[in-house]
């Protein structure tokens, strides 16, 4: 069970809490003051370790932890919040970003729908530029660096119209050949969440993982629906509904590009996040492949990594059958 910190206290004798701004199941986020900087205010984020992991596991948890917050310490990119500080204490870790004004994403489309409209696909494909932007630094690191959980709910537009991309929370390092731990263990959020991020098997996620995620999530703020998660379209291929029936406003080339970027298998989708934002905004026509309509077929998977698919969607059904006998 994670104890909040209370409004008031004060880390390292400089970030005083002033707030809770989100919370999660390995930690939480605070808005703070930064004392040392008067005026400053900054987002601190908690990573809450499991305290009944192995001594040698946990270990190299937090040795991962200081990894990542190293390399994030050094990015600096307009559409990223910039990390200024990390430190441990206790058992917990401590991340301190810039704390990025303005309304997520998630709250603007609720506001339209409320009124009964679609965020017009203008400024959603300025929002993607911006985005893609922002991805195309991460990805070109050394090495290469995945969000692993894009979604309009870690997208702010701050009040002069910047998009940040925020919540490091999954970050993922791939350095060849290492396996990694990702600072918070976890798949993301599954209506954004390509098959192959699944079952914590992240030795399969690349830069192809991020563009599903981007894609779902624009798919989500041209239609106000939530797309149908990945796991859902394996089994029914046909689920997911096309863009332009539920928003004809849409042009027909915006939605192919979503649908491009949405396709189950990797191979299948972008390989870049380049070929991915020429495909939505370029000024040239981009040939698409054929196969990547919305009523794709299933990805061709081996033996083992489809029974393990399917292992995983069994549980997962089960799991929601007991549920709600129980309720």
């Amino acid at each position: 069970m994670i104890t909040p910190l209370k409004i008031g206290d004060t880390l390292r004798g400089r970030y005083r809490v002033q707030q809770i701004i989100g919370q999660g199941g390995m930690g939480c986020i605070y808005l703070a003051d930064d004392l040392r900087l008067v005026g400053r205010q900054c987002a601190l984020k908690e990573v809450e370790h499991d305290k009944t992991l192995p001594e040698n596991l946990l270990k190299e948890t937090r040795d991962q932890f200081q990894r990542e917050a190293t390399v994030l310490a050094r990015l600096d990119h307009p559409n990223l919040p910039k990390v200024s500080d990390y430190f441990s204490i206790g058992n917990n870790d401590y991340l301190v970003m810039d704390f990025v004004p303005g309304n997520d994403l998630r709250t603007l489309m609720l506001e339209k729908r409320e009124k009964g409209i679609h965020i017009d696909e203008k400024e959603v494909l300025n929002w993607s530029y911006q985005l893609a932007d922002a991805l195309q630094y991460l990805h070109q690191q050394d090495p290469p660096i995945l969000h692993r959980d894009i979604k309009p709910s870690n997208l702010k537009v701050t009040p002069s119209g910047l998009l940040k991309l925020v919540d490091f929370g999954l970050v993922k390092l791939m350095a060849p050949g290492e396996v990694t731990i990702t600072i918070l263990q976890g798949q993301g959020t599954a209506l954004y969440t390509p098959l192959e991020q699944y079952g914590g098997d992240i030795g399969h996620t690349d830069a192809r993982s991020d563009i599903y995620a981007f894609a779902a999530t624009l798919y989500h703020l041209l239609t106000s629906k939530p797309p149908v998660d990945a796991r859902q379209r394996f089994i029914n291929p046909a689920s997911l509904t096309p863009i332009r029936q539920v928003n004809p406003a849409v042009t027909m080339k915006t939605e192919k590009a979503i649908q491009w970027g949405m396709a189950l298998h990797p191979d299948n989708r972008p390989a870049n996040v380049d070929q991915f934002r020429e495909a939505l905004i370029g000024s040239r026509p981009v040939s698409i492949p054929s196969g990547n309509r919305v009523s794709i077929k299933p990805p061709l998977l081996s033996g083992r990594a489809l029974e393990k698919q399917w292992v995983i969607m069994i549980a997962m059904s089960l799991i929601t059958l007991l549920i709600t006998l129980l309720r």
